[in-house]
């Protein structure tokens, strides 16, 4: 009878998880994926999943007793994916700001002699 009382009290003494910690692992890997669409997606997802995972990182800290390790550990996965993404999204976003710049200025250029470069 016990053991069946057991089951049915939940254990309140038990650390719970860190309420965004999957949310940033999930948007930093998107941020490392999307970076490679044109960047902005990478940037967007970066951002969030960063302010996310910062969050978490101080509920941790303000109190680690009451979060699970392991939810810290997701939450930290999470900024480090973020950041990579956020810098691999702002390099692609720069360089395609530059192709567009140079090969309109080519064009711009040919249209000036005349469809002759």
């Amino acid at each position: 009878m016990n053991e069946q009382q057991n089951l049915i009290t939940p254990n309140y003494n038990q650390p719970s998880n860190l309420p965004n910690a999957t949310a940033s692992l999930v948007l930093g890997i998107i941020a490392i994926v999307g970076a490679f669409c044109y960047g902005i997606v990478g940037v967007i997802c970066g951002i969030i999943g960063l302010i996310l995972a910062n969050k978490d990182k101080k509920l941790y800290q303000a109190s680690p007793e009451m979060y699970a390790s392991s939810s810290y550990s997701t939450s930290n996965a999470g900024r480090i994916c973020s950041i990579i993404g956020l810098i691999l999204g702002a390099i692609f976003f720069l360089l395609i700001i530059i192709y567009f710049v140079m090969f309109g200025s080519l064009f711009m250029e040919a249209m000036r002699n005349g469809g002759k470069l």
